[in-house]
């Protein structure tokens, strides 16, 4: 193997590394795996990749999340078909989750074209900004509402969160748990919501995108660095997620407040 090829895929490790480890948290994955593609010089990644890793992300979150699915799955089967309350609360939450996915169903199909636009570090440094600021206006914010309290409106207002997030540079996970967050929900039932909500949204964006991915004509000559960055992606979100969710239980949620703002200050001095 040639030495280009090497560092190609030690390069592509580090994006996937990079796309792992920020996915889950508050942060914006797309900034941040633009920001490491620029310093390694390996220019924008395109969307075949970004499918790639993100179909990764997706399967490293429902291996943590897989309990959580097949009892909300088999519950609401259980309730639908025989009424009793027992399940009711876990209908109800997969009724919530349909709700949550509406806004950013809508606004995905209607701004698809802004939404595949390419974003400059400028955009990244400013949309980070937001970010820290929303962080830091929810930081004392101990919400009390979890699955069997929060509402269809808790829900659609968390969905608007997540449409918001459709706007580049803004972070999904950040974006749903802060909205969560602001209407009270608890810190574990914010941080299931959104990845409940994340769930069906990339799996739709995995298969829409699929044809895209078989059309890619460089397919066999990338497939050792994608397959590298891959197995990068998906090993690297599953701890980066385990992590996250420690934070969350801390309530040390702030401590992403000081990094956006570090990192948008360093995009705008340094790019």
């Amino acid at each position: 193997m040639e030495n280009l090829d090497v560092i190609l895929i030690i390069k592509m490790i580090v994006i996937g590394l990079v796309q792992g480890l920020t996915e889950p948290i508050p942060v914006s994955s797309s900034g941040h795996v633009m920001i490491a593609s620029e310093i390694l010089g390996l220019g924008e990644q395109g969307f075949t990749f970004a499918i790639l890793t993100n179909t990764a992300s997706l399967l490293a979150i429902l291996y943590i999340y897989r309990q959580d699915i097949a009892r909300l799955a088999v519950n609401s089967i259980r309730y639908i078909k025989t009424k009793d309350s027992a399940y009711k609360s876990d209908f109800r939450f997969v009724c919530y989750i349909i709700i949550g996915m509406i806004p950013a169903g809508l606004l995905g199909v209607l701004l698809s074209d802004f939404i595949a636009e390419s974003v400059s570090m400028t955009t990244i440094a400013f949309m980070l900004f937001v970010t820290g600021i929303a962080l830091w206006l929810i930081r004392n914010k101990q919400g009390s509402k979890n699955e069997s309290t929060m509402t269809g409106k808790d829900a659609f207002l968390v969905g608007l969160g997540q449409a918001v997030a459709l706007t580049p540079g803004i972070s999904r996970s950040g974006a749903t748990i802060i909205s969560a967050i602001a209407v009270g929900l608890n810190q574990e039932t914010a941080l299931r919501f959104s990845f409940m909500l994340y769930i069906p949204v990339s799996l739709g964006g995995v298969v829409l995108g699929f044809t895209d991915f078989l059309d890619e004509p460089d397919k066999a000559a990338l497939a050792i660095p994608y397959t590298a960055a891959f197995v990068a992606t998906l090993f690297m979100t599953y701890f980066a997620l385990r992590w996250f969710m420690g934070i969350m239980k801390s309530g040390k949620l702030v401590y992403f407040t000081y990094y956006c703002f570090l990192v948008g200050i360093l995009l705008l001095v340094f790019f």
